[in-house]
């Protein structure tokens, strides 16, 4: 005859089940009396009632900015544009190879071209820009993608 292992495996407690649960008494392992054997206790709860809750202590964003986002786009001038050779393919990495950003100051949000000053020379723009900037783009006879 082969020799199988010996397999133990405990069944689970049921808790809250009564007398058949396979824990005794009444208490279902809960112990006696108190909040946490008759019910669960909220993630938040504290213990008692005169001290602030860890949340009502956290500091609270108030006034009009409320909603809008944190991290706004690094934004850069269209006449700064003018040291980039002509056809050039205006890109973020294109902007920090020339040397017009710098990586370590690049917010999340990306780049932003804005409309100051003017732009003479025909570059294919596929950066998010201003209204004026997109039409003094154009007028120079370059592209908005």
């Amino acid at each position: 005859m082969e020799q199988l292992p010996k397999i133990i495996v405990k069944t689970k407690k049921r808790v809250g089940r009564g007398y058949g649960s396979g824990r005794g008494g009444h208490t279902a392992g809960r112990g006696t009396k108190g909040q946490k054997s008759r019910s669960k206790v909220g993630i938040m709860f504290e213990g008692t009632k005169f001290k602030k809750s860890f949340v009502k202590r956290l500091p609270f964003k108030r006034g009009k900015d409320k909603f809008k986002p944190k991290a706004k786009p690094t934004t850069l001038n269209l006449s700064d544009l003018n040291t980039l050779p002509v056809g050039t393919v205006v890109t973020v990495e294109s902007l920090i190879k020339h040397g017009l950003i710098n990586p370590k100051t690049l917010s999340k949000n990306g780049v932003k071209i804005l409309g100051n000053g003017e732009i003479t020379k025909k570059l294919t723009v596929t950066l998010p820009l201003t209204n004026s900037a997109s039409q003094k783009v154009t007028k120079a006879g370059g592209s908005v993608e």
